[in-house]
């Protein structure tokens, strides 16, 4: 199996599937894998998987993008930043896994028809269904993946020098740094088309994390990315922790401030 910075390399958005269910111990699997999943930040966040009996004509509706999908998860968290963070988190390490099993899946906000999706389902107060995502084993690409992937721009990144920052905002992180790795596991992180609205700026040992809003959906992203910082840290043995810095540096206009890593 490869191991997980293998799996955040190589993992793709998957949108075609087979069309069959997920066997019972692969569901298993990850079921176990949602259940060990964890977040620093806090707030009310709930992972399901849930199978769509497609052998009955029922199919959930996400828009014309997804083919062959007969299971699902389904991400619940409830407002605000902290809950925003922490469902990226979580679902992220839920999604690497996922990957190392051999399964493709696919972020999904916005593009579903709720009703669909949440028929059946009881949520606990406060934490309303925001996102689904296939799980499965992929298809061939078909001719609706490979236009939603170039309208996505999913293999175009900004540049590192672009997105994370050394001593203040106006200097790179140099290639020697401690940090530069798990930075850019960071910039190969995936977010609503491509957004990359995480940054960072490494100082004093620490790495101070901030987001720059672009949509709805920029925090949740960003607990994406934190997602892959942290798990590249905890790959090479480093036991870090995220808090909230009272005095974490000033960051430019339009940018907000979200947790920093100390190691």
């Amino acid at each position: 199996m490869m191991n997980l910075l293998e799996a955040m390399k190589q993992r793709r958005s998957v949108r075609s599937f087979n069309g069959e269910p997920l066997s019972e111990a692969c569901r298993s699997a990850l079921t176990g894998i949602i259940r060990e999943s964890s977040s620093p930040f806090g707030g009310d966040v709930e992972i399901r998987l849930k199978e769509f009996d497609a052998r009955k004509g029922f199919r959930p509706v996400t828009y014309g993008m997804i083919k062959g999908a007969c299971d699902f998860f389904l991400v619940g968290f409830g407002d605000g930043d902290a809950a925003a963070l922490s469902a990226g988190f979580r679902f992220e390490q839920v999604v690497l896994r996922a990957w190392q099993l051999g399964l493709g899946t696919c972020w999904i906000a916005a593009t579903f028809r709720e009703s669909d999706f949440g028929a059946g389902e009881s949520w606990p107060a406060g934490v309303k269904l925001k996102v689904v995502c296939p799980v499965g084993t992929a298809a061939g690409k078909s001719i609706v993946e490979r236009i939603a992937r170039l309208a996505a721009g999913s293999k175009n990144r900004k540049p590192f020098d672009k997105l994370f920052f050394y001593g203040d905002f106006s200097h790179p992180v140099p290639g020697s740094d401690r940090y530069r790795e798990s930075l850019e596991m960071v910039r190969l992180a995936p977010s609503s088309t491509n957004s990359q609205p995480w940054r960072a700026l490494v100082a004093g040992g620490k790495v101070h994390f901030y987001c720059r809003p672009n949509s709805r959906w920029s925090v949740l992203d960003c607990g994406i990315g934190l997602c892959h910082f942290y798990e590249t840290e905890r790959f090479h043995g480093r036991s870090g922790r995220f808090l909230t810095e009272a005095d974490a540096p000033q960051p430019p206009d339009g940018w907000k401030y979200l947790s920093t890593y100390i190691p």
